[in-house]
């Protein structure tokens, strides 16, 4: 049975508790066995970490010790799975940038605020993560982000949609679903899920799915093929040089 650990807090109003249920649900279905923890202190033990096979963060803005960063980072570069959406990985740790090298992008601004209506544009490519999605509209919040020029970008959105000062840029596709590699592991990330109503919509359910089963399978394949990760990179914040 494969190990699953949701870690859940920071900002209310993306309502992490409720999202970590839904998650939980998700992962259940799948056979999972699923801890849920409400405190960072749950990446403090490294070696527990590198034990699971996937590691889902639900966490908004705060501040982690950077020990616990380094600890994520080693599981996730021996093949443990890192996977989330806005409210928890992407917009989390604002001035950890270790943590945004290794998730792939970061925040940086939502033009219009809630209830901006958008599509997503589904980038159908030979991932088997997107096969048979079918483009989506919703409304919620559209997240402008600064984003690794390394990631497969699996999903899309079209800036601008709402007025700010980015309006008189030319129109681009801002990444909303992508994956990468971080060591031997697998990430996964989904802009999607300012609340839990948007990760309730059958059709982001199934993205999540898919994406917790990709990123949980790294550890196998990398097994499977003989890849290895060698020394861990650990980051090396301003405040260590």
């Amino acid at each position: 049975m494969k190990k699953a650990l949701i870690v859940w807090g920071g900002w209310d109003g993306h309502q992490p508790k409720e999202v970590a249920g839904l998650f939980k649900d998700i992962l259940e279905k799948e056979s999972f066995e699923v801890e849920v923890s409400d405190t960072l202190e749950a990446f403090a033990d490294a070696d527990r970490l590198k034990s699971l096979d996937l590691i889902v963060p639900c966490w908004t803005m705060g501040r982690i010790e950077q020990q616990w960063v380094n600890n994520v980072s080693e599981a996730v570069q021996s093949g443990v799975g890192l996977a989330g959406v806005h409210g928890g990985m992407c917009d989390a740790f604002r001035e950890n940038t270790d943590w945004q090298f290794m998730t792939g992008g970061q925040w940086v601004a939502h033009p219009g605020n809630d209830g901006t209506e958008y599509v997503v544009n589904i980038k159908h490519s030979s991932s088997p993560l997107v096969a048979g999605l079918e483009d989506l509209t919703v409304s919620t919040e559209q997240y402008y982000l600064h984003v690794d020029p390394a990631v497969e970008v699996l999903a899309t959105t079209r800036f601008p949609v709402a007025p700010g000062p980015h309006s008189l840029n030319k129109a681009v596709d801002m990444p909303v679903i992508w994956t990468k590699r971080w060591g031997v592991g697998r990430v996964y990330y989904n802009a999607l899920g300012h609340q839990a109503n948007i990760i309730a919509l059958p059709e982001v359910t199934e993205m999540m799915r898919r994406g917790f089963l990709w990123c949980a399978e790294g550890k196998a394949e990398a097994a499977k093929t003989g890849y290895a990760q060698g020394s861990a990179y650990t980051g090396m914040q301003d405040n260590q040089l």
